[in-house]
């Protein structure tokens, strides 16, 4: 046995030690485990969270309304109606995104249970929230990060979080891309004694619920109703599930979740010919998809977040409307923020105008913006990979190939992914995974909740892949 095969061979060893969570005993049937029970032992409720995150100044962010995007909205629409759009300022949080939300539980709780410092596998902000807040814990800190391609040449936006990670006092472990970061970041795990702070813990999830409560609580403060909708920019699903987990809680149970993500088809996120030639390295379809169908492949054994339990709609959009979203922003509304955003507020430009002017509209999170992701280095850096940046229709790019910013406003689009294919298809990974013929009927009561689809489509889906139910 090499020393890759031994390592991911003490895979659950390593996990077990380092995030102290024994996932074995939420194990049910031949592929359910009890998901809701994992969460409610998390051991921290709603309001220790919010005290946590307080001591760290996270949270209580500003609900903030775009006036100017939403009259460009009602000029533009076809009812010349438009829902009112507001933005949740999360780049308020010390490291500048909602990141620090999910971090701070994490960091929080490696201190109580006295580890010396924390690691955590991420190419994006998530690095620089864990290193903010455990440098405020008085931790040690490790980011792995994929930052290059096999010439060492970065991607702008992942360079800036990288440069942002080591300021905030991390030590960061830069790989090209590839199948090694998990191995990596198992040994970074093992050698250190570390605390894991993944992204799809349990208390990274519960850590963004405070967002979800926020919403609903600041919009009855304000306005004595809940949103319509809340659109979230989707990668991981951790933000989408923890949002709508605190919608919930806080009894928003008629908004609608809509998840966002840039269209990034035909990219293989793994691929080194592809990693530069992508111009957003989160919220895209290439971590949006996988982790929907497929949620535990991350690096804990049971992934927090779900998605597929909470999402009602699932749009995307080309790279070129977030980059014409984001001068919107700017020029219309003086707020210059990061692309992570900018793609949720480019879908919610577009879906507002579904809805009547009276109705609500909340774009669930902003960013901070720096060198590397701001606009002109990121189109910059496209052209020097060979990809054309022009004006024109964007339903015309080709990712990986064109970035087309619209023309105009009313050009803006989103393109609506129909849920049920990926229900199906996390059926189908569900039952590949656990390498079953047959399954029993507490596993079709937890694909139903999976996929919020009934018994009865369920039960197709599985007599369509010839699983026998017992």
């Amino acid at each position: 046995m090499n020393k890759y095969e031994e390592m991911m061979a003490r895979k659950k060893e390593i996990m077990l030690k380092s995030v102290g969570v024994d996932y074995d005993k939420y194990e049910k049937g031949k592929l359910s485990f009890d998901y809701e029970k994992m969460m409610r032992e998390v051991g921290y409720s709603l309001s220790d969270v919010m005290k946590i995150q307080e001591e760290t100044g996270v949270g209580n962010t500003p609900l903030l309304e775009m006036r100017n995007l939403t009259a460009l909205a009602r000029k533009v629409s076809k009812t010349r109606k438009a829902a009112r759009i507001f933005v949740k300022d999360e780049s308020c949080n010390p490291s500048g995104s909602f990141k620090d939300r999910r971090a701070s539980v994490s960091v929080y709780d490696a201190k109580m249970r006295g580890y010396k410092g924390v690691a955590s596998a991420t190419s994006g902000n998530y690095g620089s929230a864990v290193a903010s807040q455990a440098a405020m814990r008085g931790l040690k800190c490790i980011i792995v990060q994929e930052c290059y391609d096999s010439n060492k040449v970065g991607q702008p936006e992942i360079i800036e979080k990288d440069r942002k990670c080591e300021c905030l006092g991390a030590e960061v472990l830069r790989l090209t891309v590839g199948p090694e970061l998990f191995y990596t970041y198992l040994k970074v795990l093992d050698e250190t004694g570390f605390y894991n702070a993944s992204l799809y813990s349990i208390y990274g999830i519960v850590g963004v619920e405070t967002l979800g409560y926020e919403i609903a609580t600041q919009c009855r403060e304000k306005f004595g109703k809940d949103p319509a909708a809340v659109v979230i920019t989707n990668a991981g699903g951790g933000n989408l599930t923890g949002t709508a987990r605190g919608l919930r809680k806080a009894g928003a149970l008629d908004t609608k979740i809509i998840g966002a993500s840039v269209d990034l088809s035909g990219l293989h996120m793994a691929s080194d010919k592809d990693f530069n030639r992508k111009s957003f390295t989160t919220g895209h379809t290439g971590f949006g998809i996988p982790f929907m169908t497929n949620p535990d492949r991350s690096d804990v054994p049971r992934s927090a977040a779900r998605p597929l339990r909470y999402i009602d709609r699932y749009v995307t959009m080309p790279q070129g409307e977030v980059f014409y979203m984001t001068e919107l922003l700017a020029q219309l509304e003086g707020m210059e923020r990061g692309p992570a955003g900018n793609t949720s507020l480019a879908a919610a430009f577009v879906l507002a105008q579904e809805y009547d002017d009276d109705q609500i509209i909340v774009v669930q999170e902003t960013e901070y913006t720096g060198a590397g992701k701001h606009i002109l280095p990121q189109l910059s850096f496209a052209k020097k990979n060979g990809i054309e940046v022009k004006i024109g229709n964007s339903e015309e790019e080709i990712p990986g190939k064109s970035i087309i910013l619209p023309s105009h406003p009313s050009k803006m689009m989103v393109n609506e992914l129909n849920l049920d294919n990926y229900r199906r298809s996390y059926i189908s990974n569900a039952v590949k995974n656990a390498n079953v013929s047959s399954i029993e009927s507490i596993d079709i009561d937890f694909l139903c909740d999976e996929t919020n689809l009934n018994k009865k489509n369920v039960e197709n889906i599985l007599s369509e892949l010839g699983i026998y139910v017992g």
